[in-house]
């Protein structure tokens, strides 16, 4: 496989993610939420950076993009909303793609969390990076989209392969957990649960997922299969994710 990715915490509950085509040799880091915690790492693998590819404008995605681009010299890629916050050299939406060495990036449209939020998938390797979209169990608060929007955004991330590996930005997957528990009893969830609890025990991360693993047993991808159990409508299917999310934000477990 051509794509290496190295994964690293930072910040409270970040991921930071630099990734190296192996052809190349060639860099790429996917949002900069610690620009002195992507600088350390990589100075200590070696790496050369050529692309920063930010997902969305959150400070905890794009607020490094000057200092690691001062640092490197590397392009700035992605979404025109970055701009509210930080300078672009390059602006893509869904349905362009982004080139690192050998590896190529669709980009795909997945607003809702913020209006403009996109997801770097490398089809060859089955690896997507969705920044705050689709996280392990969960899904992003709706910020600035509506429901519907941000249902057709999960629906285009869970009509990928399902041995896609998923690298979702943060690590709330206990949270997750413990929420999906209150709403679905489905035995694939319980046991599911267990092993995030002993891996978070432990210290073990939970990312990256799969999308096979997240359409079986995320509530937000199973909203329609769950609305009865909430009181809310199976259809159409983004009222039943609406009613889900909402009661994702009153959750107090």
């Amino acid at each position: 496989m051509p794509l290496t990715v190295h994964q690293f915490p930072c910040l409270e509950d970040n991921y930071g993610f630099l990734v190296r085509d192996q052809v190349s040799g060639l860099a790429a880091c996917v949002d900069t939420p610690d620009a002195g915690a992507i600088l350390r790492e990589l100075d200590r693998l070696g790496w050369t950076l050529a692309l920063i590819l930010n997902t969305h404008w959150h400070a905890d995605h794009a607020g490094g993009n000057a200092e690691v681009q001062a640092a490197t010299g590397a392009q700035v890629v992605g979404p025109a909303e970055v701009t509210r916050i930080a300078a672009l050299d390059r602006d893509v939406r869904g349905g362009d793609h982004v080139i690192l060495g050998e590896t190529r990036f669709e980009v795909i449209e997945t607003g809702g969390h913020t209006l403009g939020h996109i997801a770097y998938y490398d089809a060859a390797d089955g690896v997507a990076f969705v920044g705050d979209t689709l996280f392990a169990l969960g899904c992003g608060r709706l910020f600035e989209g509506r429901p519907e929007q941000m249902w057709a955004s999960l629906q285009r991330l869970a009509g990928l392969p399902d041995e896609t590996r998923v690298y979702c930005a943060h690590e709330y997957t206990a949270s997750n957990a413990r929420f999906a528990l209150s709403v679905d009893d489905d035995p694939r969830l319980a046991a599911r649960a267990a092993e995030i609890f002993a891996a978070r025990a432990r210290g073990e991360p939970t990312v990256p997922t799969t999308i096979g693993l997240e359409k079986a047993t995320n509530p937000f991808l199973r909203a329609p299969e769950l609305a009865a159990r909430i009181g809310a409508p199976r259809e159409p299917a983004y009222e039943a994710f609406a009613a889900v999310r909402a009661a994702k934000d009153k959750f107090k477990g």
